[in-house]
Order: C-alpha cells, then structure tokens, then sequence
C-alpha cells in the first residue's frame, strides 16, 4: 500500500503583543537566549532573537599538522560477537589530534542588543568566568589538556565604542618567543599588548576612553 503523507503542521504566527511577550519570557528565564541570541520560529512563531555576544571561529597562530591515531576496541557489544569462539571482536576506529597548538578568537558584546534581551553586568561575569574555566569540566582523550591560556577584554565608556574594534585587535600580539622552533607548550609563545606583557588583572589604557584588562 502507498505511504500516506503525514498532515503538515502549520506554524502558527502569533500577533506583535504575544510574540514580544515570548520573547521576553525566553529571554529571562534562558541565559543562552539573553546572551546569544535565537531563532524561535517552532510552534507559535517568537521570531527572533539576536544575542549581544558573538564570538568568531578560532584561527591557529602557526600552522598545525593533525596527527591520526587507529585505536581497537577489544568488548563484546552485541549478542552475535559474544558467541563467536575465535574471539574476533575487535572494532577498529581513528582519532586525529594536534600535538601543540595556540588559537585565538574575537568576541564582541553590543550594549544596545544587551539592553534588547536583559543581558546585565551579571551575566557579563558569568561570561568571563565560563570562558576561563570552559575546558576543565569537557576532557576526552583526544583534547585532554585544552585550556584558555588568556582572556584580555577591552571595556569602552561609550556604547558607541571609542576605538575600532580591529584596530584594538591588531595591537594584541601572539609571537613565539623562538620563530624556527617547533612549539610545544605555552611557553614557546609570548602575549603582549603593544609590546606589554599583562599579567592577570592587569589593566592598561589603549585609547581615550578604552581600558584593557587581562581576566585570566
């Protein structure tokens, strides 16, 4: 017999007032929501919701070469290879991994989106405080030892800003301290700020109306 199509579920598009009302209730009650921003177009439609932290792809500071690792599973998964007598169990796989690598990424937090989604001072810390701490608590075999090795955020008086952000982002160097060498731990890299070194909770003053300071 022919499939019959299951019935399409039409989205249903709430007026202004509900879809405000949803959004603000998302927004207060989901700190991902208030902080990054979505999409929530399911069910009743809520539209969307742009978040006033966005963070860029991380780029590598030199070149990586990825290594590939073949590991062997040796356990008895299913019925069948319990009653095989020759002990053939075996599950063959691969895992690639970096030996060293330092990356970095840009954020930017838009005051004018943060008033938008209720996104304070509070969730502004809890942010500092999850991407120092990120790696700890997702350890796996193959990214064991990843860690945030320097947090600088550049804190403007004026919401408009009063440096470009790029140009702010330029002066933050990451050289290594041996060029020619083959990097493999932290110190074969330094991290400094127009030519100075911070150390954490430092802060420095960039630009008029522009305070640097090094969260970890």
């Amino acid at each position: 017999m022919p499939k019959r199509n299951a019935p399409k579920r039409e989205k249903r598009k709430g007026s202004a007032d509900e879809v405000g009302l949803a959004q603000d209730w998302m927004c207060q009650n989901f700190f991902d929501v208030r902080t990054f921003g979505a999409v929530m177009s399911t069910g009743t439609n809520c539209g969307q919701v742009r978040g006033p932290v966005q963070l860029t792809f991380a780029r590598s500071v030199e070149p990586v070469v990825a290594l590939e690792h073949t590991i062997t599973r040796m356990a008895v998964t299913t019925e069948g290879e319990a009653e095989k007598q020759d002990g053939e169990n075996r599950t063959m796989g691969r895992k690639h991994t970096v030996p060293y690598g330092v990356y970095v990424a840009h954020g930017f937090v838009s005051s004018f989106l943060a008033k938008q989604t209720g996104f304070g001072e509070d969730d502004l810390e809890l942010l500092w405080q999850a991407l120092a701490q990120m790696f700890e608590h997702d350890r796996s075999a193959a990214r064991g030892e990843m860690s945030t090795r320097g947090l600088y955020v550049f804190k403007h008086d004026s919401e408009q800003g009063n440096a470009p952000s790029h140009a702010l982002f330029d002066k933050l160097k990451v050289v290594q301290t041996n060029p020619g060498e083959v990097a493999r731990s932290f110190d074969a890299y330094q991290v400094a700020f127009d030519g100075k070194a911070l150390q954490v909770g430092e802060s420095v003053a960039p630009a008029p109306g522009v305070i640097l300071t090094r969260k970890c």
